[in-house]
């Protein structure tokens, strides 16, 4: 059994690795040419190059499901053309205990992806984001900016405040920032707007060029107080990591940071549905791997003349595409029907565990 687990393995990892690579090249270089648009006096192509790079991780994390099923359908089918497949069975490897192999190469294919996914991919995401951001002037985080909410309870009474930041620049500094503070029946009583600001260890912001406006007086007849600031400190209980996980992309964040942001979210009753999805897609998207290579599976039991290890290897693309478009499907109708997260991220990969299961059994016992 060792000498087979070493066939085995041996020809599905080499595969699996070759496949991978071939992915990550193309990606590579679609990567730079998009950024070769991009380029400034600033920003050269050795950056775009640089940047293409640090992409990598994530594609990885991506393709790896895809990488996987390609990879094992090619091993799985060149040694069934080659009829040592047909020489294995007939030497006692039987269909369960050919399941029982892939499966443990399933969970090491997962576990990779996991430390892929956890670890290395939103390490990378961050270095690329603060490498556009420092050569580029910033990043942008669209129309409407990075919306945050806090509440505290002060000698006044309750204190809720929304804080909204239009960019970000390298080096974790935040720009165009604008807090409303309102009091505990929504009536506006602040508003703080800052040219920039830092996020403190002790999740003191450290605001510049500030203008705050007051209109607590405003109610009772009085009058509205405007003034400006060379420098302000804002309390906060928005932890740094909090404020970061709402300005960087969503695959700068590992698996914990998601669960800790939507904690936040719902703690200040916005709404967490979209990264709920996204944290159950990730945690549940290393199993996948193992879905891959059960569905790869009946394609040894198939037996093919010349030509046949190519369509093999086209069916196994075409498989990878749709699992991928299925899984990108479920996640938008999810988020538009409300349905629940854990759901919607685990549907795609049963359906295709019950596929690959139901085929595997339909050709061992009528092939």
């Amino acid at each position: 059994m060792r000498t087979v687990r070493r066939l085995l393995y041996a020809d599905i990892v080499s595969s699996v690795a070759f496949v991978a690579v071939a992915f990550l090249s193309l990606f590579f270089f679609i990567d730079f040419v998009d950024e070769l648009g991009g380029i400034t006096k600033t920003y050269t192509a050795l950056h775009a190059a640089v940047y293409s790079l640090l992409e990598l991780p994530g594609h990885l994390y991506e393709l790896s499901p895809i990488a996987v099923l390609i990879g094992t359908i090619y091993a799985l089918s060149r040694l069934a053309q080659s009829s040592e497949f047909t020489v294995l069975r007939t030497g006692g490897l039987g269909p369960g205990r050919a399941l029982f192999l892939l499966t443990g190469l399933g969970m090491a294919f997962g576990l990779l992806t996991f430390v892929v996914g956890d670890y290395l991919a939103p390490l990378s995401e961050r270095g690329a984001a603060q490498l556009q951001a420092r050569y580029k002037g910033g990043f942008s985080l669209g129309i409407t900016g990075a919306w945050l909410k806090d509440h505290r309870v002060t000698p006044d009474g309750e204190r809720s405040y929304s804080v909204n930041v239009g960019s970000a620049a390298a080096g974790g500094e935040l720009l165009n920032i604008r807090i409303f503070e309102s009091d505990g029946n929504g009536r506006l009583l602040r508003r703080i707007s800052a040219a920039r600001g830092r996020v403190g260890s002790d999740d003191n912001w450290t605001l510049q060029d500030v203008n705050l406006t007051d209109w607590q007086d405003a109610a009772s007849g009085g009058l509205v107080h405007a003034q400006q600031l060379p420098v302000y400190t804002w309390p906060s209980t928005m932890p740094a990591n909090v404020v970061a996980a709402a300005v960087l992309p969503e695959g700068s964040m590992s698996t914990l940071e998601l669960f800790r942001y939507i904690t936040h979210l719902s703690d200040n009753e916005q709404t967490a549905q979209r990264h709920e999805i996204q944290f159950w897609k990730r945690a549940l998207y290393p199993l996948a791997c193992l879905v891959m290579v059960a569905l790869a599976l009946p394609f040894a039991y198939l037996h093919a003349r010349a030509g046949g290890v190519s369509l093999k290897v086209f069916g196994g693309i075409m498989l990878g595409i749709s699992f991928v478009l299925l899984n990108n499907v479920a996640a938008h109708l999810g988020l538009l029907q409300n349905w629940t997260p854990w759901i919607v991220a685990a549907t795609p990969s049963a359906i295709y565990l019950m596929l690959s299961l139901a085929a595997f059994s339909w050709l061992v016992r009528y092939r």
